[in-house]
C-alpha cells in the first residue's frame, strides 16, 4: 500500500475516477486541490523530471484549447511562469509517493510503479463531459413526458424519450 498525495482539480471527474482506482488498488491517498497551494518553479520541477515543456500541460485547459496557449511553443521559463499563475494549466493529477513524483494518470506506469488491482480498459488520463442535452416535456394523455434532445434537434415534434 503506497501513501499517495494526489493534486488534483477538485470537482474534475477525470480525478474521481483516477483517485476510486487507487483506493480500490488498497492506497491510501491523500488528495489536495493543486489551485490552493503556491506554486514555486522548483516545486513544479520535481513532478515534471525528464518531460519536455508540452508535457506539462492540461490539454482540456481552455486556454490551450483555444489554441491561445500553445505548450510546443514555449520555453521552461515561459511554461513555469504560466503554470504558477494559472495552476488549471498543469497536467493532471500531479501524484506523490515518498520522495518520488510524476504528472498525469497512465494506469501502466502507475502499476508499474506502486501496483494497481487492475488495469483499466479506458484511458483514465483525460476529463470526461457528458455531453450536451436539452430536456423537456412532451404531454400525452398520460402527464408529462421528459425528453431528451441532442444539439441537432430542434422541433419538440421529433421528442424521442430515453
Amino acid at each position: 500500500m503506497a501513501h499517495i498525495i494526489f493534486f488534483e482539480k477538485a470537482g474534475c471527474s477525470g480525478n474521481a475516477r483516477q483517485k476510486q482506482l487507487l483506493l480500490d488498488s488498497g492506497h491510501l491517498v491523500l488528495a489536495r486541490d493543486l489551485r490552493n497551494k503556491d506554486w514555486t518553479n522548483f516545486a513544479l520541477l520535481e513532478f515534471f523530471t525528464g518531460l519536455p515543456v508540452a508535457q506539462w500541460f492540461n490539454r482540456s485547459a481552455p486556454a490551450v484549447k483555444s489554441g491561445e496557449i500553445v505548450p510546443e511553443q514555449l520555453d521552461e521559463p515561459t511554461a513555469l511562469a504560466l503554470l504558477r499563475d494559472d495552476p488549471l494549466l498543469i497536467r493532471r493529477p500531479l501524484l506523490q509517493v515518498g520522495d518520488e513524483r510524476r504528472v498525469g494518470f497512465d494506469a501502466r506506469a502507475i502499476h508499474a510503479w506502486i501496483g494497481l488491482a487492475s488495469l483499466p480498459a479506458e484511458k483514465l488520463d483525460a476529463c470526461v463531459h457528458a455531453a450536451p442535452s436539452r430536456v423537456v416535456y412532451a404531454h400525452s394523455s398520460g402527464g408529462a413526458i421528459a425528453c431528451r434532445f441532442g444539439d441537432d434537434d430542434h422541433d419538440a415534434g421529433h421528442c424521442r424519450s430515453r
